[in-house]
This record gives structure tokens, sequence and C-alpha cells, in this order.
């Protein structure tokens, strides 16, 4: 009894040592069970922007308004909106009422002047001939420049009323708005005329105090209107808010303005917040355990939950602002068995970890003896018993 016994257990371990092999290889019982492969990845020093989109207004880089200077009734008018003008080019023509008045008094200043200045060179001709005494001279002379100076004030004054009735362009470029027709009255309040110049086309719009902290000179801006798109750079900022809005008014030069109408309202994409040469990594391997953010690491195979701090994020990367190092290698598979001491297998290295021995098929592997089949195993093991 008890030798079949002993022959039953050495038949039997000759059969584990013969077939397991086959299975296993020539890993240890403990490595039967495969560990979960995990991807990872380094932190990486990048920049994240985030943007907003804001509503600005397309303008020319030099635009004038136009208003008249005295109040009078509109004579003629000359361009319409749509028209190229050239500077100095009369715009229209004002009756002020004050124009025929002035040139009047001019003339009657003249002509008092002329009068002056004709005694007085008769009165010299007197006093250098000792027929007049100075005082009697200097008499004559300040009226000649009292009517000099008369003169000239009305000579200013009708100038003045002649501008004010012919309005001209201060430059050239093309007419926006011409809002006034023959037989108007008009006065110094009315705008009349918007004359854009030929040069560049810019956008404006409005920040707040925070947005604008992100805004500089040389910024790209994306602009967008009808699924039209287009860029431009910011080249003022401004420094004081708006009393009323709160805002801080910021202006871009349009890289191809003329696909925009002039005053027509845009889409703009700004930065609101950004960052530069920060620690990032993916956003998607960051996790929160009480609304605290954690990463997993992988250490020579072992799994460590690690707590980080983290600052703003886009669709890809997230800022690490603490609790990491260039060299942690992070993981971004997720997976229900990772946890802390977790062991793990990192995606590409498993041909690593493999020295050439472990490559041997089974078969190249085994000893004459675990080639044998279990028949001959057994064979060989009862004739040893009878031996004994």
């Amino acid at each position: 009894m008890k030798k079949g016994i002993i022959v039953g257990v050495a038949v039997a371990a000759v059969i584990c040592a013969a077939v397991l092999p086959r299975f296993m290889g020539n890993q240890q019982f403990a490595e039967a069970v495969a560990l979960p492969v995990m991807e990872t990845a380094y932190p990486r020093v990048g920049d994240i922007r985030l943007t907003t989109s804001l509503i600005g207004k397309v303008e020319p880089s030099d635009v004038v308004y136009i208003y008249p200077k005295a109040a009078g009734d509109v004579t003629a008018v000359n361009v319409k909106a749509g028209d190229i003008v050239t500077e100095g080019q009369v715009i229209c023509t004002i009756d002020t009422k004050q124009v025929e008045t002035a040139k009047s008094s001019m003339d009657a200043a003249a002509l008092t002047l002329r009068e002056a200045q004709d005694e007085l060179a008769r009165q010299q001709i007197l006093y250098n001939s000792g027929g007049i005494s100075v005082q009697a001279y200097e008499q004559y002379r300040n009226k000649a420049d009292s009517a000099r100076i008369q003169y000239e004030q009305a000579e200013f004054t009708y100038k003045t009323q002649l501008e004010y009735s012919q309005i001209t362009a201060p430059i050239s470029g093309l007419v926006e708005i011409c809002d006034m027709e023959v037989f108007d009255t008009v006065s110094q309040s009315n705008l009349i005329c918007v004359i854009s110049g030929q040069g560049e086309r810019v956008v404006s719009f409005s920040a707040t105090e925070r947005i604008r902290g992100y805004l500089g000179e040389g910024d790209e801006v994306e602009v967008e209107k009808e699924g039209v798109a287009g860029s431009g750079t910011i080249y003022e900022v401004s420094t004081m808010a708006d009393s009323t809005t709160g805002l801080y008014k910021v202006k871009a030069r349009l890289q191809d303005g003329g696909i925009f109408p002039t005053g027509s309202e845009v889409k703009l994409h700004v930065v609101s917040e950004k960052t530069e040469d920060a620690m990032t990594i993916p956003v998607d391997s960051v996790y929160y355990d009480d609304g605290k953010p954690y990463v997993y690491t992988c250490d020579n195979g072992t799994v460590h939950k690690v707590f980080i701090e983290t600052g703003i994020y886009d669709s890809e990367t997230i800022e690490v602002l603490s609790g990491l190092t260039m060299e942690d290698q992070v993981i971004t598979t997720w997976s229900s068995e990772l946890y802390e001491g977790a062991q793990v297998r990192v995606l590409g290295e498993e041909a690593r970890d493999s020295s050439p021995e472990e490559t041997q098929t089974p078969e190249e592997t085994q000893t004459p003896e675990e080639t044998q089949t279990p028949e001959e195993a057994q064979t060989q093991t009862t004739a040893q018993t009878a031996k004994q």
C-alpha cells in the first residue's frame, strides 16, 4: 500500500515537472499572473493660453469727424457717402450770415488804413522840413498804426468767417458719412461728415482689467465675421479705464482689413489667461480626491499616489505648480488597478525588461529528462521502485 502511494506521488511530481514548464517557460509561478501595462509621460515645459470672445468694431486707422464751426444754412453740398476726396477739397458751403458783414468791415478798415498812411506820408514831409512839431507828427503816426491794427483784425475775422462757411476735407480719403442737404440749418453740434483715411484698418474693443493684464503690444488676436476669418496685432492698450464702463480700450491693426467693412462689428478671440515656460502634464492624468488634485507615478514598476498643486489648463495639458519633478514618470492610463504600492509594467519597457534567456521557448530550455512523456516517466519510476 505504501509503495503504491509513493509511486503515485512520484508520478504526479514527474508529470508536473514535465507539463508545467511547457506552459510557464522559465518564469516562476509568481509571474504567472500578468501585471497591468500602463502608458506614462514625463512632465514637459510649455505654454498654456486660454482665450475668450469679445466684440470689436472695425475702424480706419485715421478718421476725422467734421462739425460746422459756425451755425448757418447749407447752401451747397459737393460730396456724398462713398466719394474719394483730397485734402483741402471743399465739401460744402454754409451761409453763416457773417461772411458779407466781415467782408464789408475788412474793406472799410482797408480804406481807413490807406487814408491814414497817405496822411502820414504828407505829414512826414512837413516834419522833415520843420513845418510841424514832433508831437503833431506822432499823432499822425499813431493814427496810422491804429488803422493798421484794425485792418488786420478785420481781415482775420473775414478769413475766419470764410473758413467757417467753406468746409474742407482735412485729409484725403473716403467719405464714410455725409449727413446734410442743401437748405439744412446746422450748428456746431451737428456731425455733418466723416472721412476715413486710405491707410490700414484697425479693430477697437474694450477689455476688463483682468483681461487687459494679459494683453500687450505685439500680441496677436483672431478676428472673424460671418465665417470670414482674419487676424490683427495689438498696438495700443489704454492705461486708464473708461469712467462710465470701467473697461479699457484696446486697438489692433488688421492684417487684411479690406475683408471687413468699416464700421462693422466683428468677433475677436483674445488671451484671457496664460502661463509660459510652465511644467505641464496631460490633463487626463490628473484625478481628484475631495477636490484635491493628484496623479499616479511609476517608480521601477511601483505605483505611487502623489498630490499636486495645479494652475490653469486647456483641453490637453494642465499646469503643475508643485508636487512633481521633471524626472517623475506620470501614469496617463486610467485603470481600476491603480493604487498606492500597486505593481505595473510600463508600455514599451517589456522588451527591454526581457533577457535573451527569458525569450527562449519552453522546448529550448528543457533538459533531456523534461522531454520525457508521462508514460515514459511512469515506466522509469516503476522500474526504479522494483529495483528497490
